[in-house]
């Protein structure tokens, strides 16, 4: 749906009262999690790309952790409270009272059906309006509709009434339409209808479907569209169709980068989060996740088996089996592969972040290397910098955290420890080996070499009767016999 302009004649109650007990979770139903957002939360992005004159939603399992997840997506939104009658006809009530003045469409949204879009919402108002009905639900045909409730259609193929699964005949559940649970209504005569629902059901809850039967009764138009994509209309009630439905919104996303300009080499193994933003050009490689607010500039190559968080990669970056939570890459900057990026990690323009890497809170500088076996945490490093293989930053000494400063165009040797807090100066130097506890002055080399002392027969004493005795015993008597040849000749 393309417009955007304010809908003054339009609002959106959004049902999101259960606790979800199929869910078996401590977690209410509506915060559970797919494409990087909470069931809700889907929802709530379409109603806001519907921009209705209010958008209402009705709360009660876990009231305070889901309005504040509610508020955190959509803080403009009002959180209305369900009071002890269950069911979702008073929901809609109650949500109906907060806004007395209303007398337009209300758009009534499940917050368990995510997939549903601005377009297919958009086309169900905009076929509400042209057949001046009182009511407009949206159904879909499935060929397992069990747990859904079905509609029933009157002789002439109009809707009669929609029965919820537990309350359904054998002959009733045996149709195959079933009710998407998103209606259009006209507020007045939602409203005169709401106070008569009864719960005299298998649940003992107010159904909202109930107002169809009314409507019908009195003789007032209800029309159906059904939905020309089912998935669209898909629920979630526990964990299995959680995954199903995160599946399918998956390959929407993956499919909508595709066609925007990313490669995606394998779309089945490829997991985009509908926050995460692509440029054109970009190449994703097989088993990649690229999730939450995560960014990737163009020519980049992310993967395979990459795992990005909240990660900014720059333009022409590659990052090869890595593990990333809010990191910086730079541009053209070389990651992997089996790297570990921790938050705070910021590397450079053209830098190198190599092979069993870990970083944390380090600011690693544009053209600057740490090529593998190491880890660099809490740390600050200059341009030009190369550290050898198993630098390490010893940051933590028991009680405080410090900081480790490396200067630009430094030059570490291998197996170095930096024991923070230290400061190598611009320039310099390191030997292999070296533990660096003091600071190190520009263009200066720093060395910590103890003499080396050899304990001639150790092994043979200490270790009798192993190979490596048996074996050092006869390289020492050939020595001896080769020093006596030389002797003699």
């Amino acid at each position: 749906m393309t417009e955007t302009t304010l809908d003054p004649s339009l609002t959106v109650v959004i049902l999101a009262a259960g606790q979800g007990t199929r869910m078996k979770s401590a977690l209410p139903k509506v915060l559970h999690t797919i494409g990087g957002r909470p069931l809700v939360g889907h929802v709530l992005d379409t109603a806001r790309d519907l921009a209705p004159s209010h958008v209402l939603v009705v709360v009660r399992h876990e009231r305070d952790l889901v309005a504040e997840a509610v508020l955190g997506v959509s803080p403009e939104v009002v959180v209305v409270d369900q009071d002890d009658v269950p069911g979702t006809g008073r929901a809609v009530e109650l949500a109906l009272d907060s806004v007395p003045a209303f007398d337009g469409d209300v758009l009534v949204l499940s917050a368990d059906v995510p997939l549903l879009d601005a377009d297919a919402l958009g086309a169900l108002v905009a076929g509400h309006r042209r057949a001046a009905a009182a009511a407009t639900l949206l159904s879909a045909v499935l060929d397992d509709p069990a747990g859904y409730g079905r509609v029933i259609r009157d002789d002439s193929g109009g809707v009669d009434r929609i029965v919820e699964h537990k309350d359904a005949t054998a002959e009733e559940a045996a149709v195959r339409e079933i009710n998407a649970g998103v209606y259009v209504f006209r507020a007045r005569e939602l409203r005169a209808r709401l106070p008569l629902v009864g719960t005299e059901n298998a649940q003992r809850e107010k159904y909202l479907p109930d107002v169809i039967g009314m409507l019908r009764r009195d003789r007032l138009p209800v029309a159906a569209r059904v939905a020309d994509d089912p998935s669209l209309t898909l629920g979630v009630n526990d964990r299995a169709q959680l995954a199903d439905v995160g599946k399918l919104l998956n390959a929407r996303t993956v499919r909508r980068w595709q066609l925007a300009g990313v490669t995606v080499q394998d779309p089945a193994t490829t997991w985009i989060d509908v926050t995460a933003e692509l440029a054109p050009d970009v190449t994703v490689l097989p088993n990649s996740h690229i999730l939450r607010a995560s960014t990737v500039a163009t020519g980049a190559v992310i993967g395979p088996d990459t795992r990005l968080v909240d990660t900014e990669v720059g333009e022409g970056a590659t990052v090869t089996r890595t593990d990333a939570t809010l990191a910086v890459i730079g541009a053209r900057a070389n990651v992997g592969p089996f790297a570990y990026l921790r938050p705070g990690t910021r590397l450079g323009a053209e830098g190198k972040i190599g092979t069993f890497v870990e970083t944390k809170n380090a600011a690693i500088g544009d053209g600057s290397k740490v090529p593998h076996l190491s880890y660099i945490g809490d740390t600050t490093i200059g341009r030009g910098v190369n550290l050898g293989a198993g630098a390490i930053t010893a940051n933590y000494d028991d009680l405080a955290k410090h900081r480790t400063e490396i200067g630009d165009h430094v030059h570490s040797g291998s197996h170095n420890v930096f024991v923070a807090p230290v400061r190598i100066g611009d320039g310099a130097k390191t030997g292999a080996g070296a533990v660096i506890r003091k600071d190190v002055p520009a263009g200066a080399l720093a060395l910590s070499v103890a003499p080396q002392r050899n304990v001639e027969g150790w092994v043979e004493k200490n270790r009798p009767g192993t190979g490596a005795a048996d074996v050092a015993a006869r390289s020492r008597s050939a020595q001896k016999a080769d020093d006596g040849a030389q002797e003699e000749g």
